[in-house]
Formats: structure tokens, sequence, C-alpha cells
């Protein structure tokens, strides 16, 4: 836990605040402290001033989400944070507020955290800490406040207004800022629109926004600067020797900017911090494959932890490994370069590093979790098992036992073999499902689990239901073995 956080894969939330869906959900801090209980480690904020406009209220803006009081969650994260892990928790803010009331966000976070807070002694970081220096310290990550002249922006013509919302490609307009800071936001390039982090303000109009120091106590609070520089996505992904900052991107600017500029998001993530956030389409707050985040080096790879569903499986998963205290260290490849500075490259052919071979015993528990009747009202389940590798793209596959019919506790005795070329990063997925003849087959547990914390030998493997959360008594005999590929 000695390298710097920009090493790390860092287990992070989305909108936080949230008890639900992105639309109409209420916000409340049960979630921000069921996600720290977790094990997660950044917590979003959307800060909003309330209707008399004296005071911050967190809620997904522009939408009909009932707020709750900022205060509220700013203690429920002091009193949860460390519960399960002795870390450091970052809070990320979506700042939509006035400089008198980031004046008073700076007096609820100081008297809040205390000494618990991490303020850089002299301005911006040069290089992230590491994690070990950072145990039991709060660090509020954001963009620096801007004032917005809106004596600059009302002389915009018509015209270019029009133009700027014909050219939007944004996917997130319900959750935009007001109307003046909107009206900005549809000059943004592309790859930024979405309203659901600060940064996808445009830079290109930062000539018309002026520093201010009317809360330099805000400011101050600041450990690690969000934003991107003037330009387009090469100059957002350019590597400054004395300075590191935060750059976000939604999930389908990733893949768009990962076509052509791949390797740089690479060089970009050793040092700085890449966040990838949910697509505002997501009104349901499902989430999108984290692998893409992470084979591209992204730390914050943010995720709805409300939400339930295979990708959310696989977070967990990732998130069990190094004690799940919610920060993993990347693997090397993403960390090292070649000798003419060449990073790691996705679309390479890679030989096979691992053969993983999982064989499947039995299964037992069923009957002590579920009613005789759950599965089926007139006999026994039939139940089967999948398992299969979440990684690289060409790791990737699923494999599934045959069904035993009419047992509670079924025995298979099958083996599965997995060539993996990024063992490093590789998930191995395992679901149960029984089989149902005339409708959907009924889930059983599911489990993700690193193949990097796997050891060889015969484990029993517990089981967790749809939300993430453990069966008291279900799990299944698997024997994990080990063939190393490498000459």
């Amino acid at each position: 836990m000695n390298a710097p956080l920009s090493h790390y894969f860092i287990y992070t939330g989305h909108n936080s605040y949230l008890t639900g869906n992105q639309l109409s959900s209420p916000c409340s801090e049960v979630p921000i402290i069921k996600a720290l209980r977790r094990g997660v480690r950044v917590i979003e904020l959307d800060l909003w001033p309330n209707s008399s406009k004296d005071n911050v209220h967190v809620l997904h803006g522009r939408t009909l989400t009932t707020p709750v009081d900022l205060l509220r969650c700013l203690r429920s994260i002091k009193e949860n944070a460390f519960v399960a892990s002795p870390y450091p928790v970052i809070i990320t803010l979506e700042d939509h507020l006035t400089p008198d009331l980031q004046d008073k966000v700076a007096q609820m976070v100081h008297e809040t955290f205390g000494d618990m807070l991490f303020c850089p002694k002299f301005g911006k970081l040069k290089e992230l800490p590491t994690p070990e220096s950072l145990k039991h310290r709060i660090l509020i990550s954001t963009k620096p406040p801007k004032e917005y002249l809106e004596a600059e922006e009302d002389k915009r013509t018509k015209s270019q207004r029009a133009k700027d919302t014909l050219n939007d490609d944004d996917d997130d307009v319900w959750g935009a800022e007001p109307s003046r800071a909107t009206s900005i936001r549809f000059q943004s390039v592309k790859y930024e629109s979405d309203g659901s982090d600060n940064d996808h303000d445009n830079e290109d109009l930062e000539d018309h926004l002026k520093e201010t120091d009317t809360c330099p106590t805000y400011k101050n609070l600041i450990a690690i600067h969000a934003g991107k520089p003037k330009g387009g996505l090469e100059e957002a992904l350019k590597v400054e020797r004395d300075k590191v900052r935060r750059l976000s991107l939604a999930e389908q600017a990733l893949e768009k900017a990962a076509e052509h500029h791949q390797q740089d998001i690479v060089k970009f993530t050793q040092k700085n911090i890449l966040r990838i956030y949910p697509k505002g389409t997501r009104f349901t707050s499902s989430n999108y494959k984290p692998l893409v985040g992470w084979l591209h080096g992204a730390q914050m790879v943010a995720f709805n932890m409300q939400g339930y569903g295979r990708a959310l499986w696989l977070m967990h998963g990732m998130f069990r490994a190094n004690g799940g205290c919610g920060y993993v260290k990347k693997p090397d490849f993403l960390m090292t370069n070649g000798p003419n500075n060449e990073v790691f490259n996705l679309k390479a052919e890679l030989p096979v590093k691992l053969i993983l071979k999982v064989k499947i015993y039995m299964g037992d528990g069923w009957h002590l979790d579920f009613k005789k009747t759950h599965f089926d009202a007139y006999s026994p389940p039939d139940f089967y098992t999948r398992v299969g590798i979440s990684g690289a793209p060409a790791d990737e596959i699923m494999r599934k036992t045959q069904k035993i019919e009419d047992d509670w506790t079924p025995v298979w005795n099958e083996e599965f073999t997995f060539p993996l070329t990024l063992p490093e990063i590789a998930l191995l997925r395992i679901e149960v499902h029984e089989y149902d003849m005339s409708e959907k087959d009924d889930f059983g547990g599911q489990t993700c689990l690193p193949v990097s914390e796997l050891r060889p030998g015969i484990r029993a493997v517990p089981l967790c239901n749809r939300k993430g959360d453990p069966y008291t008594s279900a799990r299944l005999l698997i024997r994990f073995e080990f063939v190393s590929n490498l000459s």
C-alpha cells in the first residue's frame, strides 16, 4: 500500500446518495452508509442550493429526486468511513453552488472532519500520496471554484446556441446544470458530455471564466483537483511533470476515446486519476462493464451501488481482492513502460500466460436457505452451474454444467479449462440456476472471485444473492488448479 494512489483500482460509487433510480428515488445518507460498510472508498455528492438559497442539499439535479441535507451525509461519512477499511475515503463533489454556499460547505467539511481531512500544504499535488500514508484520512476531489461571468455568456448569439445544441450528443440532459451553465456545457467536446460530473464544464470557455478567491477556504479543501486543460482529448490526456489531477469520462466516451488513444489513456493513468461514470440513460441505476475501464488503467470506475446485476457482481468480485480494503494494486502490465516508452496495448495479440482448471464437484445448503417450494412446487430443484471468465477480451468465456434433476444436493463432477492471457486482471464468474422448462430459469446464487486471489486445492465457495449479500448456507465444492504456460 506504499505506491501513489494512481497505482490502485479504487472502489468507487456513483451518485452515492440515491436509494433507487436516477430520476425519482429519494436521496438519503443510508446508501452512503451501506456503501462505506461494504468497503467503497469513493463517495460522490452532488451539491445544490436549497429553495431559499441559504443551505446546501444533496440531490440529482433537475430530476424528481428528493434531497437530503449535506450535513447528514458528511456526518454519516465520518461515522462509517473506516468501519470496513482504514484506507482513505475520497469524496468527489459535483458543485453547483454560489461562492457564499461554497464557504458554507468549507465550514461544514472542516467542522465535521477536522484533523481527518487531508489538505495539501503547498496547493496542488505534484504526486499523489500513498494509501498507507493516508490511513484514516478524508480527501476532497472537485474542480476549483470558478466565477461564471454571465455578461460574457450573454454575448453569445442565438445562432451560436442553436449550433451548440445541434452538436450536442449528451445522453443526460435531465441531469444538466441550470440554464446558463447548460448553454456553456453544450459547447463541451463530445467525449465529456454527460451531466453526472462537474468535469463536463467547457474548459474552452475558460477565457470567459475568472478564477476567484472569494472562497479560498473552499479551494484549499481540494486534495485532488478535477478538470481538464483547454483543447480536445489529446490535450486532456497529457501528463504534466509537476501536477496530478482527476479526469472524468462517461462510459461511452471512454469507449470512443479508446479507439484512437488507448495508449495515451494508459500513460495518463500511470500518474493521474481517471474516473469513468455511467451514461445518463441508465435511469434504472444499472451499470456498465467495469473491465473496459480497468483494462485502460482507470482507477475510479464509478458504479451505482444501490442497484444489482452482473456488472455489479464483477465490481464486488474485484474488490474482494487485497483483503477487501477498497484498494487493489493495478497489474504491472498497466504500470510499466517498454524501452521506447511504449505502454500496454490492449489490441495486441497476447500469449496464454496461465491455464486455470476449475472442477465443480457439488453444491449444498439451498434446502436451508429456501423453502421447499421456492424453486418448484412439486419436486426438488434441477440445478446447473455456469462458470466463466471476465477479463481481457481474449479470455472471456462462459461454460455450464449439465443440470442435475430433482436434487437439493446436486453432484456434477465436471471440470472446465480456461486459458488466460491476462490472469492478473481476470475474474472467475460462478452462477447457479434452477432449470425451468416453461419459464425463465430461477436464480440459485452467484459469486465472483479474482483469479489472482484463488489458491490451488479444494475449496468450499459461499454463494451470494442478487444484491451480493452472502447466503447463510448455499455453497459449492470446487477444486482450483493452475498450470503455467510460460516457458
